[in-house]
């Protein structure tokens, strides 16, 4: 009787010993978000900085060296996916390797497919709404500051836009580690997040119109003489037809080329400075 009584108790402190606080998925949490897009291996991409991640909960959650050996062997499968949206599937992990060690029935299979195959869709929400809506939004609105010659054009966005990646990280990851597997596959399964998606891409593509329009800059000199004596301005002609039509030009010059080449940036920037210097010699633009 006592001995049960001691073996009770003792599986009792284990289980205390075991339980994840707050603090933990924190911890791990920032390791990956400052890791996410600055550690990469070429063959599994962000799985090196994900299982740095997720070593102090796996130490955590399995004393056994045996244990954490093959814990660790299961985070170093390919990954990869934006670093903000990617938090989710960090705290599902978690979530689901603190259930493994309660006696669920969850494999390492499971664990590891319900990450690539989560990685992809939160991939692409992270991009619509952080890179294409929230980073075009920062700078459009600072722009004009940095036009001006204020210094708040160019530190305020460095500061807001960790300050705006940190919260909604953060948020995921605790939410991803309380919710569990089943809500962010509801989630995904649903309409809602194709609309909040789809109204991410229009916000930014809107931000990317209006940043085109005024801040790239291109009229041309060239005059027509219709009749002797009379001079027509090209430029006046363009604007009428169409105001800023050169700058759309350009822009969707570039965007074709971006399509079919693939992002070139080298490429680009060498030909807008080539173009720019032999046109402005030739007296063209």
């Amino acid at each position: 009787m006592c001995s049960d009584a001691m073996q009770h108790e003792l599986i009792t402190r284990a289980g205390k010993s075991r339980t994840l606080t707050k603090a933990d998925i924190t911890r791990a949490w920032f390791i990956y978000w400052l890791g996410a897009e600055v550690s990469s291996s070429y063959e599994r991409l962000q799985s090196l900085i994900f299982c740095a991640a997720m070593t102090p909960v796996l130490k955590k959650l399995y004393p056994q060296q045996e244990e954490q050996a093959e814990a660790l062997k299961r985070h170093l499968n390919f990954f990869n996916s934006e670093q903000t949206f990617g938090a989710v599937i960090q705290g599902i992990s978690i979530a689901m390797e603190e259930q493994k060690t309660r006696g669920e029935p969850i494999s390492d299979a499971a664990i590891t497919g319900l990450k690539t195959g989560l990685m992809g869709p939160l991939a692409g929400m992270g991009d619509a709404i952080i890179w294409a809506a929230v980073m075009p939004l920062l700078i459009g609105i600072f722009i004009p500051f940095a036009a001006n010659g204020s210094a708040m054009g160019g530190i305020v966005p460095l500061i807001l836009y960790p300050a705006i990646t940190l919260g909604i990280s953060y948020g995921m990851v605790h939410k991803g580690y309380t919710l569990g597997r089943d809500s962010i596959i509801g989630l995904l399964q649903g309409g809602r997040i194709k609309e909040l998606i789809y109204g991410a891409n229009v916000l930014g593509l809107i931000m990317m119109g209006a940043l085109s329009a005024s801040y790239v800059k291109i009229a041309t000199p060239l005059t027509l003489s219709a009749l002797p004596g009379s001079e027509v301005v090209v430029q006046h002609i363009l604007d009428t037809i169409a105001p800023g039509l050169l700058p759309l030009t350009a822009v969707f010059a570039i965007y074709f080329y971006l399509v079919k080449k693939g992002p070139r940036y080298t490429t680009i920037l060498l030909a807008i400075v080539v173009l720019s210097v032999v046109c402005s010699l030739l007296g063209v633009l």
